[in-house]
C-alpha cells in the first residue's frame, strides 16, 4: 500500500503508462521472434503473426505478472541490480502461467515447446537492456549498477527521491557495512509516489507521512529515525517533520549534501555516509540562491580588497568568501586582538596564496584609517564592523553612535578620498523604524552612505556607495541561538522575551554570499550608486518556537525536560522586525532574493550639519542631546523610556 494525493499522480501515471507498454510491446515481439527462430532453425519457416493468438495471450499475461511484480514502479534512471532481479521474476512468472493457460485452451497445438528457451532470455534482455543503457546515458557508467545486497540494522524512512536518495539507499544496499534499513521512500514533491529505487518503495509524499509510520508500525516495520535527503524542503516542512518526529517517538537527520556522498575507497571498502543530526540552520530550509560566480568574480579578482570587523560573525565570512575569488590582496582591519589573529591564522591555513594584511585599529580613529587607506589603496571596501547588541546599545548609547555613525562617516569620507570603486555598508533589518539605538545609529549610516552616493550630493566622486540590509544572521555572536545552547547545555531553562517575539534569520553563509552578489550589482547598473539592496529573509521566525524546536533537537522535551520562561521586552527591542520602511520604493533586480530600494531623498549638507552635532554630543557623553538629535536625523525612530531611565541609572 503507498499513500498520495491527486497533485503529483499525473506525470506518475503517464510514465508508468508509457514504462508499461514498452514492456507489453517487448513481451509480444519476444514471443513472435522465439517461435520465428524455433521455426527458422528446423527448416520450416512460419510468417510472423501465424501465433498471433498466443502472441496476445503472453502479452496479456505478461501484463499482468509484471504488474503484480512491480516492474512498472522501478525509476529507470536508478536501474539496479534489484530491477534485473524483478525482471527475471516477472518474466518467470510470465512464461510459466502463459505455457499453463495456453496448454489448458490448445494443448499447445502449433506452439515449439523449445521455444520457451529462446523467449525467457531474449525477453529477458529486451525488457533489461533499454532500462540500463538509459542509466548509462543519465549516470555515464553502470558501475553503480551491480551492488551487493545485505541488511542494515536501525530502519529508517528516507525522505526525498533525487540523486543524494538514490546514492544513500545504493550504498545501504551495495555494502556488508550499512547500518540501516530503509522500509520506505517518501516523495519530496518530484511526482515519484508508487514508484521504487532499488526496489524500495516511495509509499507517499509529504502529507501522509503520520498514516505511513502507522502502517509500518502495523507491519512491525516501524522506523526509528526520519531521515532528510532532500534540499527542497522549506523551513516550515522540517519543522513540521521535526514536530512529527517527536510525537512519534523517532528522531530527526539529515543526509550530508550529494559533494559528501562520492564514494572513498580505502583498501577496496566504500566509507557511507552517517545521517547528520538535524541543526538549526536546517529549521530555516531555505533554498540557497545560485551565485553569479562571473559577476562577483569580476568584481573582486585582482583587487585590493578591505574588510572592516574582519574578526566579526559577517566580517569573517566575508573574509573566506572573498578569498575564493582570489583578491591580489585581502586587507583585514579589526580593533580586537583576538578576533583578529583567529581569521588571519584561518586564511593562512586555507587560503595561503591569497596575499593579506591583518591590521588593528578603530574605525573612529580617521588618522588610523587614513594611514591604511593611503598606503593600501583599497579598490573595494566592506564595512561590517559595528556595534550590533540592542540592549548594550541602550546602556551604552554615545559609544554606539559613534562606532556606527562616525566610523561609518570616517571610512567613507576615506573611501571617497582614495578613489575606493565600491564601498559595502552591512546594515540591519533594525534601522527600519528603530526603537533602539543600535537601530537609529545604523539607518544614520545607510543615510550617510545614500546621500554620499547620490547625485544631489555636491561633493560626489567615483565611488559606488552600497548598502546591504538584512535580519538576524544564526550563530552570529551575541544572536539568541548560542544563547539558547549555553542555556541547553547548562539544564536549562530556556529565556524568550516574549511570547510572540519574531525575527527574521538568515545562515551566515548565505547572507554573506547574497551581500556580494549585491556589491557586483553596481558594476553593471551605474544609476544605482546609494541604493539599498535588501535580501529576501522568508518568513520571520517566532523566537518561541526556535526555542521548543532547539530543545527538541537536543533529544529532550519542552516544558518536561527543559522549560521555556519569559524575562520581558528589553530595552529597544520590537515584537517584529521589518525589512523595508513604507516610504521606500521596491525595485526588482536581477538577482533572485534580492531588492533594492531608492534612497529617500535627504539634503547631503543639511544631514552633515545635524550629523556633527550627533558626533559631538555623543564625544561629550550628553545622552540626552545625543539621543534628540539621532531623533532629528530619523524622525521615524522612537526612544524608549528604559532607554532614558537605564542611562540616567549609568550616569549618577
Amino acid at each position: 500500500m503507498f499513500f498520495h494525493d491527486t497533485q503529483p499522480m499525473k506525470s506518475i501515471k503517464t510514465r508508468t503508462l508509457a514504462v508499461a507498454i514498452h514492456d507489453i510491446v517487448m513481451a509480444a515481439a519476444s514471443f513472435e521472434i522465439a517461435v520465428w527462430v524455433r521455426y527458422w532453425t528446423f527448416g520450416a519457416v512460419q510468417p510472423i503473426g501465424f501465433l498471433w493468438e498466443g502472441t496476445l495471450l503472453f502479452a496479456a499475461v505478461s501484463a499482468v505478472a509484471f504488474w503484480w511484480l512491480g516492474l512498472y514502479r522501478g525509476i529507470w534512471h536508478y536501474a539496479s541490480l534489484n530491477d534485473l532481479l524483478a525482471i527475471v521474476k516477472g518474466v518467470t512468472a510470465a512464461v510459466l502461467v502463459f505455457l499453463l493457460i495456453m496448454f489448458t485452451i490448445t494443448r499447445l497445438a502449433d506452439y515449439p515447446r523449445s521455444s520457451v528457451f529462446i523467449n525467457w532470455p531474449l525477453l529477458v534482455l529486451l525488457l533489461g537492456v533499454p532500462r540500463f543503457f538509459w542509466r548509462l546515458l543519465k549516470d555515464r557508467s553502470l558501475v553503480n549498477v551491480f551492488v551487493k545486497e545485505d541488511t542494515p540494522r536501525v530502519p529508517v524512512l528516507l525522505i526525498g527521491t533525487g540523486d543524494t536518495a538514490e546514492s544513500f539507499v545504493r550504498e545501504m544496499v551495495r555494502s556488508r557495512f550499512g547500518a540501516y534499513s530503509i522500509v520506505g521512500i517518501i516523495d519530496d514533491g518530484t511526482g515519484r509516489v508508487g514508484t521504487s529505487i532499488h526496489g524500495i518503495r516511495v509509499l507517499g509524499n509529504l502529507s501522509v507521512i503520520k498514516p505511513v509510520i502507522t502502517q509500518l508500525a502495523k507491519k512491525g516495520r516501524k522506523p526509528h529515525r526520519l531521515v532528510l535527503a532532500s534540499d527542497t524542503l522549506d523551513g516550515l516542512a522540517v519543522r513540521n517533520l521535526l514536530d512529527i518526529t517527536a510525537d512519534a517517538g523517532m528522531s530527526l537527520a539529515r543526509l550530508p549534501r550529494m559533494t559528501e556522498l562520492e564514494r572513498d575507497f580505502h583498501g577496496g571498502v566504500s566509507t557511507i555516509p552517517e545521517p547528520q543530526p538535524i541543526d538549526v540552520a536546517d529549521l530555516l530550509g531555505r533554498t540557497q540562491t545560485v551565485m553569479d560566480i562571473d559577476a562577483t568574480s569580476a568584481l573582486i579578482r585582482n583587487q585590493k580588497v578591505l574588510v572592516t570587523g574582519a574578526g566579526g560573525t559577517i566580517g569573517s565570512e566575508l573574509s573566506r568568501q572573498i578569498a575564493e575569488f582570489k583578491p591580489a590582496q585581502l586587507i583585514l582591519l579589526d580593533n580586537g586582538e583576538h578576533n583578529l589573529y583567529r581569521i588571519d591564522q584561518e586564511l593562512s591555513e586555507q587560503y595561503a596564496k591569497v596575499p593579506r594584511k591583518a591590521l588593528l585599529g578603530n574605525i573612529c580613529d580617521s588618522v588610523r584609517v587614513h594611514s591604511i587607506f593611503s598606503e593600501e589603496r583599497p579598490a573595494l571596501v566592506f564595512h561590517a564592523a559595528a556595534f550590533k547588541h540592542v540592549p548594550l546599545g541602550e546602556s551604552n548609547p554615545n559609544e554606539t553612535v559613534l562606532t556606527n555613525a562616525l566610523g561609518t562617516r570616517v571610512i567613507s569620507d576615506a573611501c571617497q578620498k582614495f578613489d575606493v570603486k565600491v564601498m559595502v555598508l552591512i546594515s540591519t533589518d533594525k534601522a527600519v523604524n528603530p526603537t533602539s539605538v543600535m537601530g537609529a545609529s545604523k539607518r544614520v549610516a545607510e543615510i550617510l552612505c545614500q546621500t554620499m552616493g547620490s547625485s544631489l550630493n555636491a561633493h560626489r566622486r567615483l565611488t559606488n556607495f552600497v548598502t546591504v540590509r538584512f535580519g538576524n544572521v544564526l550563530d552570529s555572536t551575541g544572536s539568541v541561538v548560542p544563547l539558547f545552547r549555553r542555556q541547553l547545555s547548562a539544564g536549562g531553562p530556556l529565556t524568550v522575551t516574549h511570547r510572540d517575539v519574531k525575527r527574521y534569520f538568515m545562515t551566515t553563509k548565505e547572507a554573506v554570499a547574497l551581500v556580494l552578489q549585491a556589491s557586483a550589482l553596481p558594476q553593471t547598473n551605474n544609476d544605482i550608486n546609494g541604493h539599498l539592496f535588501v535580501l529576501d529573509m522568508g518568513e520571520p521566525i517566532r523566537i518561541h518556537d526556535l526555542a521548543r524546536q532547539m530543545i527538541r533537537l537536543a533529544g529532550r522535551t519542552p516544558e518536561q525536560d527543559v522549560k521555556v520562561i519569559f524575562t520581558g521586552l528589553r530595552p529597544g527591542e520590537k515584537l517584529d522586525e521589518e525589512l523595508l520602511h513604507k516610504a521606500e520604493k521596491i525595485i526588482e533586480t536581477t538577482t533572485p532574493n534580492i531588492v533594492r530600494a531608492a534612497p529617500r531623498t535627504v539634503n547631503h549638507e543639511g544631514l552633515m550639519l545635524e550629523f556633527d552635532q550627533l558626533i559631538k554630543a555623543a564625544k561629550q557623553r550628553n545622552t540626552p542631546k545625543t539621543l534628540a538629535t539621532l531623533q532629528r536625523i530619523v524622525p521615524e525612530y522612537i526612544i524608549s523610556c528604559k532607554t532614558i531611565s537605564k542611562t540616567e541609572d549609568n550616569n549618577k
